[in-house]
């Protein structure tokens, strides 16, 4: 009786080399899910864009089918969540902080104008006071005009601190977009060549 043997087929170089695509895709698609959910937990806000660079994979592989549709379901869950908190007063409308964006470019403007307007009346004021004032007098007047510029300053940097972080805000609505022309780009010359 002829003995039998137990060799496995040796793969040919096109079998590993797409086993090993097979084992790359699918750790990709397991780190996309993995920042979806880690995303989710933490209550960072998802986008396309952000669960791309969460995951440390290409912006289009976040548009692949069921990767989509599994982000596309996060964000309305976060959504509903928004609603909710918008309703509740916990959360404002992508509007609205832009409504905000507009509200305090227009203020550090003002600001700044005011800001310039008063210190050239403190020197004018200065001036005339130093003529009409004694030394104990004029230190008194510049301390009070320290504090007031101290005043004006603070508000100069927190408005200026908000505008920053809204101009954040408007950045990563700009990437969603572009990375939703992207993907809508490339859907449509799929279905063209097909």
């Amino acid at each position: 009786m002829p003995a039998e043997t137990s060799e496995k087929p040796s793969r040919t170089p096109a079998e590993i080399l797409k086993a090993a695509r097979q084992r790359d895709s699918a750790d990709k698609r397991g780190r996309v899910l993995k920042a979806v959910q880690d995303m989710l937990r933490d209550n960072r806000r998802i986008t396309f864009a952000a669960v791309a660079r969460e995951a440390d994979v290409s912006s289009w592989l976040v548009y692949a089918p069921g990767l989509r549709e599994r982000i596309d379901q996060a964000r309305a869950r976060q959504a509903a969540q928004g609603h909710q908190d918008q309703q509740s007063g916990r959360k404002v409308s992508t509007a609205s902080e832009q409504t905000d964006l507009l509200l305090a470019r227009q203020e550090i403007k003002h600001l700044r104008t005011e800001n310039g307007q008063l210190r050239q009346q403190a020197r004018i004021h200065l001036g005339q006071q130093v003529e009409q004032l004694g030394n104990h007098d004029l230190v008194d007047r510049i301390n009070e005009l320290t504090e007031e510029n101290l005043r004006l300053s603070t508000a100069e940097r927190q408005a200026t601190t908000e505008n920053t972080q809204l101009r954040q805000r408007v950045t990563e609505l700009e990437d969603d977009l572009a990375a939703a022309r992207t993907s809508l780009r490339r859907m449509i010359r799929n279905e063209n060549l097909a």
